[in-house]
């Protein structure tokens, strides 16, 4: 496995291990009161970072914009559902320092240069691109301009449209980060990408990572076996939830499984084993649980070694079975019993 790239410049990410981002995205339905247990189920789960998406309606969509799916009773239009998932600029001033108190990196994706500012007023320490947005360079731009982090989803694009916004990010000197991404929702495992975690880090020398829809923790830990830098994840507090994303999302009991296994890869990769030394440290297990030659029967004074006089029990210590052949044809000088 290549080794991470070392990048300088001010990250909000852990570049020493996989850092878990939760995401809530619209699963808060537009309750601020949910916002906000969502923000303290996830820190409690101990994931790294708790993200939501800011959506200005009437800057980022026209009221014709068309429903994927239409999955909402309430609202009519797509645009009078983005109109009822804002919060205004205190709500969302709140929402960060609520996370600050908990421990926890707060992040929003922006849909709009509206959003990008009222983000930055806020205080958001860096920007996660969703994968709408990849191809929307002024909006890059505009987050490069702050000279924060910024991480790239790749959900919707292909490899022309993935390299103008790397380079762009790149040309401005902003931290970067390069997320495999399947927007399909649930994804299905043979849709995941996981082989592209690597190809990224081969071809954009950048830290890479996944941003994962599949509802399971084991694309994730795919993804920390791969040595990726960031792993972000949908969130819900329960599969019987209501919302888009609810069928996308791991729970908070499977957030916290994830976030185990960030801090277990971490330990295990950052700490190679000297085989041989490991090995000295293991002796005194070794002669207990290796085995040593025995007679197999009682032997007599004077006999001269065969196969059949001979097994291996443990414990060790003794002759090694690996020397069988040299005892083999010797004479015996003295009664041997059997064991």
């Amino acid at each position: 496995m290549d080794p991470r790239p070392q990048l300088t410049g001010k990250l909000f990410w852990d570049e020493h291990r996989t850092f878990i981002i939760a995401e809530v995205a619209q699963t808060h339905d537009g309750s601020l009161g949910l916002a906000h247990a969502f923000i303290d189920a996830v820190a409690a789960a101990g994931a790294d970072a708790v993200k939501f998406q800011t959506h200005i309606a009437d800057a980022e969509s026209t009221p014709k914009e068309p429903w994927r799916v239409k999955f909402s009773p309430k609202d009519e239009t797509r645009f009078e559902y983005w109109k009822r998932m804002e919060f205004t600029e205190g709500e969302w001033l709140g929402l960060k320092q609520h996370a600050d108190e908990v421990g926890i990196v707060f992040l929003s994706s922006p849909f709009s240069h509206q959003a990008v500012d009222l983000l930055e007023r806020i205080g958001i320490p860096g920007w996660k691109i969703p994968s709408g947005e990849v191809g929307n360079l002024p909006l890059i731009e505009h987050c490069t301009r702050t000279g924060k982090s910024i991480i790239l989803s790749s959900g919707l694009s292909g490899y022309e449209e993935l390299d103008a916004a790397v380079n762009l990010v790149k040309e401005k000197g902003n931290p970067l980060a390069v997320l495999q991404c399947t927007s399909t929702y649930p994804c299905p495992p043979e849709k995941i990408g996981i082989n592209l975690i690597p190809e990224f880090r081969h071809r954009y020398k950048t830290p890479v990572g996944l941003s994962d829809h599949s509802g399971t923790i084991f694309p994730g830990m795919a993804a920390m076996a791969l040595g990726a830098s960031i792993l972000e994840v949908h969130v819900t507090l329960s599969r019987q939830m209501y919302g888009p994303d609810v069928s996308s999302s791991v729970t908070t009991e499977e957030l916290q499984q994830l976030a185990d296994a960030s801090r277990f890869f971490n330990k295990m990769f950052s700490s190679p084993v000297d085989k041989d030394k490991i090995a000295r440290e293991m002796a005194p297990i070794h002669q207990i649980f290796s085995k040593s030659l025995v007679a197999a029967v009682d032997i007599q004074e004077g006999s001269i070694l065969r196969h059949e006089h001979l097994t291996a029990k443990k414990p060790g210590g003794g002759i090694p079975p690996s020397q069988l052949k040299d005892v083999i044809g010797l004479r015996i000088t003295k009664f041997v019993k059997k064991d």
